[in-house]
């Protein structure tokens, strides 16, 4: 059937046009609604930050998505050719079959007019008139402050009554303190945070996750299996878990299984870079409907966590004894990045987040003066000042680029 959807826009221009998206809803896919804007989506998102390098591999990709019932397309201003190559992959009709987001460059924003300047040349390169859904990328301390600084809500306003973009969304790496902040600030419609089996207390987190959904807001996954890197630091304990369980399902299949169990999750992002990857995770959200899961499968996600878990390098169980520091040090915070980079080696995100956030926010280990408090308040009697240098100077030392 096709999906007749009029939203709520003051523009003329979407006033007078119905927006309608032609789409048919395949039977063994499962659509939700998007938030309070009208929108109803595939719980299934594809992500296009790793498109194969052959393009007409990577166009017949994307058609073939939304041939088997995926309507939302993940792109981005920084992804290389992706805009480009979704643009070509949307013509012939396609277009008017998905909801296309893309996100803003911050990072290169240096006036408000150039907010709008980037738009227009992500509208030239995806080849249509309008974004369905406009994320201001990354909202890490610096970008935030960019936001503020440049009147960055305003121009999404704008944008609405001109008709250039539908809806106002922002995607976050940073704290959950940072994530209510900015939730709080301004009347978004969709958050996208990074939300996988290993990150329940890990950036935004399922806290953060049910705070969004409270506040009406679609939430959007992206990283369902931290970049891939999940699947490829398994522990033997977690893998014999999965084996024993009556239950037969791959490890992948339990981790955006656990996502879509949840109500709150509107969409989750996958960036496939192969038909046959597609295939494998079109199959896996057939009949992705939330609340699957027995009490037994979320005690497996449990334990597989708590697999990984034991390899972490400090034993910090995050019971914040240690809090408040008086200098403002985020010690359970560093200690989670870093175990989790440690985890994780190839993965830079935590140090990222610990570089973009922490520090320039002013909780960063950098911050220590070795008053010795916390070691004293500490049930593991872990030696944390001695700890926080040595971690300061592995997360700052890890390099990364946009």
């Amino acid at each position: 059937m096709s999906c007749i959807l009029g939203q709520d826009m003051t523009a003329d221009k979407f006033s007078k046009r119905i927006h309608i998206i032609k789409w048919k809803e395949v039977e063994k896919m499962e659509y939700v609604q998007y938030g309070k804007t009208g929108m109803k989506v595939s719980r299934f998102g594809l992500g296009c930050m790793r498109f194969p390098s052959d393009e007409k591999e990577a166009i017949e990709m994307v058609r073939y998505a939304i041939d088997n019932g995926v309507n939302y397309l993940d792109t981005a201003f920084v992804y290389k050719d992706s805009e480009i190559i979704t643009g070509k992959a949307l013509k012939d009709g396609y277009r008017n079959k998905i909801y296309l987001a893309t996100k803003s460059p911050i990072w290169n924003i240096e006036n408000y007019n150039d907010f709008e300047k980037y738009l227009d040349e992500e509208l030239i390169r995806l080849g249509t008139d309008h974004i369905d859904v406009y994320l201001l990328h990354n909202m890490n301390h610096g970008h935030w402050e960019k936001v503020k600084k440049f009147d960055g809500l305003t121009f999404l306003d704008k944008m609405i009554e001109k008709g250039k973009i539908a809806h106002k969304a922002f995607s976050i790496h940073n704290t959950l303190e940072a994530f209510k902040e900015i939730v709080d600030s301004y009347e978004w419609e969709m958050a996208q945070i990074q939300l996988n089996i290993l990150d329940v207390k890990q950036q935004v987190g399922l806290e953060g996750l049910k705070y969004a959904a409270n506040k009406g807001l679609a939430t959007v996954i992206m990283e369902p299996l931290r970049g891939g890197y999940i699947l490829n630091t398994v522990p033997k304990e977690a893998q014999d878990l999965i084996n024993q369980y009556p239950e037969k399902r791959s490890l992948v299949e339990w981790c955006f299984r656990w996502l879509y169990n949840m109500p709150e999750v509107s969409v989750i992002l996958s960036g496939t870079s192969t038909l046959q990857q597609l295939k494998d995770n079109l199959k896996i959200f057939e009949d992705a409907a939330p609340n699957v899961m027995s009490e037994e499968d979320l005690n497996l996600i449990e334990k597989i966590r708590e697999a990984y878990e034991a390899k972490n390098s400090i034993g910090c169980t995050g019971c914040r004894y240690c809090m408040p520091c008086p200098q403002g040090v985020a010690i359970p915070e560093i200690f989670k990045l870093y175990n989790s980079q440690q985890l994780m080696k190839s993965h830079v995100i935590d140090a990222i987040v610990y570089q973009s956030n922490l520090v320039p926010a002013g909780t960063g280990a950098d911050q220590c003066v070795s008053c010795g408090i916390c070691t004293e308040n500490c049930p593991q009697t872990l030696e944390i000042p001695e700890l926080l240098k040595t971690v300061h100077t592995e997360l700052m030392n890890t390099n990364h680029s946009h």
